[in-house]
């Protein structure tokens, strides 16, 4: 079974909605906060390293926060564009 690839533009990751195909701590769904770009020396158009997603509801004090390859993102047995 080959694996989907959802199409994602690194410069349009940043505050992009996402729905966790699995659900982990009773966390569904996340917005990237942040996108973690390459070392500085890097070429100007390299693409971002990781991602930085948030849990939008989370029932502790603190957010919810990982950090992620954003190429993650493009599995669609893994992430859903959007929140659903």
């Amino acid at each position: 079974m080959k694996t989907m690839k959802i199409s994602v533009q690194p410069n349009k990751l940043l505050l992009s909605k996402w729905t966790a195909v699995q659900v982990v701590a009773k966390q569904k769904h996340f917005i990237v906060s942040k996108v973690i770009l390459p070392e500085p020396g890097a070429p100007s158009d390299a693409l971002p390293e990781m991602v930085e997603i948030e849990a939008v509801y989370s029932k502790t004090a603190s957010k919810a926060v990982r950090q992620i390859p954003w190429r993650e993102l493009q599995d669609e047995r893994l992430w859903k564009r959007g929140w659903h």
